[in-house]
């Protein structure tokens, strides 16, 4: 007599939540991490998709900030919206009701669609927005206040000014590493980042029951 084939069970994939105060090496990181093969979510590219014209979304932003944020294309000009609210602790609070409760559905549909053992999702307000509590690990890059400002003036095109507002404009970055699983400093070489990366990477083994196969 036969036995009756049973369908095994899936495996759900190890979810890292990977944050980190602005410019720390967060992107440079979630770099490394596709390498290995996880599949990557970000969260800010997300919110650009949820804020794009025609969206509920857009509607409640244009609706609380004015039609002076929108590009001549209708768009909202998201260079001019962050030099409001980082600038405001209040706007950018307002901004984040209307943008957490749109972005975090769109990051779980994403996940749950994902085909990789392990999962990757970047997002600077990570812990803020209570996205966390959902995954395996949290990971946190960190950098120093200097290099943080170098890195926006040099790759963003920001003044000085701009660019420790919007620094400034965030917790300190203690608060995140005082809620990590693994700490990523960023202050070094591309080569000792990558080190870390490793290391975290290979201690992820049977994480969820899931047996890794390593590079």
């Amino acid at each position: 007599m036969k036995s009756k084939s049973r369908s095994k069970k899936p495996v759900s994939p190890i979810v890292i939540g990977l944050t980190g105060n602005i410019a720390t090496g967060k992107s440079t990181v979630a770099g490394m991490l596709v390498e290995l093969g996880a599949t990557y979510i970000d969260a800010d590219r997300v919110a650009h998709e949820v804020m794009r014209s025609g969206t509920p979304t857009y509607a409640e932003i244009v609706a609380v900030f004015g039609a002076h944020i929108l590009r001549p294309d209708g768009e909202i000009d998201r260079r001019r919206l962050g030099a409001m609210v980082f600038a405001d602790a209040q706007a950018l609070a307002r901004l984040e009701a209307i943008l957490h409760p749109a972005i975090i559905p769109e990051v779980e549909r994403r996940i749950t669609a994902a085909a990789t053992p392990v999962v990757l999702v970047e997002a600077i307000k990570l812990l803020e927005a209570g996205m966390a509590a959902r995954y395996d690990q949290v990971w946190v890059t960190t950098c120093s206040v200097a290099q943080q400002i170098e890195r926006l003036m040099r790759t963003r095109g920001l003044s000085a000014t701009e660019a420790r507002l919007r620094v400034e404009a965030q917790p300190p970055q203690e608060e995140k590493i005082a809620q990590a699983d693994v700490v990523i400093r960023t202050d070094g070489t591309l080569a000792e980042t990558r080190f870390q990366v490793m290391a975290a990477w290979q201690a992820l083994r049977g994480l969820n029951g899931f047996p890794l196969e390593m590079p």
